[in-house]
């Protein structure tokens, strides 16, 4: 950057000649408290897990990593059970929920079954893995299957899965026809 010569002084006080300075004091913004830090949906988190030990027995809602899940609704026969149990029913689709997280989980397997109650499958998988990389958590997507399958009135029954399709890791889903 360059001095200024004469010539750009004196054309400046030309400039400004005849202004006046401001007459207050120009104001500085007063430095404001950050508000205090909450964690979100922390409330509605709360809400969810007393909702879910309200209505499912503590049984249903403890699943350890190598416990076979099983659930069928009243009427349904036990050879249907027997039947889903041994992979007799045709798998039209299926959801991998690995690497979400318990609310991108319930979502995705909310979706999941409306689009396949919508397209009238009967059979579905959803592979939940075992929950080895939960620590002492234990198996949080098969706790959290668990609870939206047995919510879901469109789920006549599941049950994991043979070992082929991912034994206790994977559910196989009836659904109503």
């Amino acid at each position: 950057m360059r001095k200024p010569t004469e010539d750009d002084i004196q054309a400046f006080r030309d400039a400004v000649r005849g202004t006046k300075p401001l007459a207050s004091e120009p104001r500085v913004p007063r430095k404001r408290r950050k508000p205090p830090v909450r964690a979100r949906f922390r409330r509605q988190a709360e809400a969810e897990v007393l909702e879910d030990s309200l209505v499912l027995t503590p049984a249903d809602l403890e699943v350890e990593a190598a416990d076979e899940l099983s659930f069928r609704r009243e009427g349904i026969q036990v050879t249907v059970m027997r039947n889903l149990k041994r992979g007799h029913y045709r798998v039209e689709d299926a959801l991998d929920l690995h690497g979400m997280t318990q609310r991108e989980a319930k979502a995705a397997l909310r979706e999941f079954l409306a689009r396949a109650v919508a397209s009238h499958m009967r059979c579905l998988r959803i592979v939940h893995g075992k929950g080895l990389g939960s620590g002492p958590r234990g198996p949080v997507l098969k706790n959290v299957a668990n609870i939206v399958l047995r919510r879901d009135d469109a789920v006549l029954a599941f049950c994991s899965a043979r070992r082929v399709d991912g034994g206790t890791g994977a559910i196989y889903v009836l659904l109503r026809g």
